[in-house]
């Protein structure tokens, strides 16, 4: 039987280099893993390519989203090749909600919208590299910030309004992790999310943990690894 392995999804502004930390932590512990490198244009175009890697992965996978990247492998966790689905202070959309409409009641926000640039010319939203840096990074260390916040890039508009065509974590098991600390996606409701799935755990600290605790991340990605092996 081939070893299961971990496909790993990032969030908005970002890009497959945000795990570089992590899956060097995991192939120290003999775990095999990939990276997806989204468009960043729409769920649809952003679920394809999640879709695509898990064809080219040899190997059944534990499929992992950091943020954005949950609404993503909540659509694209119906692979074949998936056993499960891990879920970073992330999106874990049900029936007809997106990233900018989650029906969770009336649970507090953050000051995520005051740091989004919007182009009325491109359709293109960016992050104030400044405080975009300071609510994504604000447990990191000011040079691993930003590093991080020279890399950002701007995403299209219709990515915030994307719905997944599938909800995979009702046939598919799955673990949440609630960033305690999180000024992105505020604690409150990732813990409502959280509820949806089969377990969850919370950790210190704020939205980026693949940057500040990756060895943290990769441990808890190795254990859901070996428990679908």
């Amino acid at each position: 039987m081939t070893t299961p392995g971990a496909v790993l999804v990032h969030g908005l502004w970002h890009g497959a280099w945000c795990w570089d930390d992590v899956r060097a932590a995991l192939t120290e512990q003999g775990v095999d893993s990939i990276a997806v490198e989204l468009p960043l244009t729409d769920l649809a175009a952003d679920t394809r390519a999640t879709l695509d890697a898990l064809d080219d992965f040899d190997r059944p996978a534990v499929l992992v989203g950091h943020s954005y990247g949950g609404a993503v492998i909540t659509g694209a966790g119906v692979h074949p090749r998936v056993r499960e689905l891990l879920y970073v202070a992330a999106y874990q959309l049900d029936d007809g909600e997106s990233v900018s409409r989650l029906r969770l009641g009336d649970l507090p926000d953050t000051r995520l919208g005051e740091a989004l640039l919007l182009s009325e010319t491109t359709g293109e939203v960016g992050l104030d590299p400044e405080l975009g840096a300071r609510l994504l990074y604000g447990d990191a260390p000011t040079e691993v910030a930003d590093r991080a916040a020279a890399r950002f890039r701007p995403v299209q508009r219709t990515v915030f309004r994307g719905v997944p065509e599938h909800i995979a974590w009702r046939s598919v098991p799955s673990t949440y992790v609630v960033c305690a600390d999180d000024q992105v996606v505020h604690p409150e409701r990732q813990r409502a999310m959280g509820r949806r799935a089969t377990r969850s755990l919370e950790w210190p600290g704020g939205h980026s943990p693949a940057a500040t605790r990756p060895q943290v991340v990769a441990d808890l990605i190795a254990e859901r690894v070996r428990s679908v092996s």
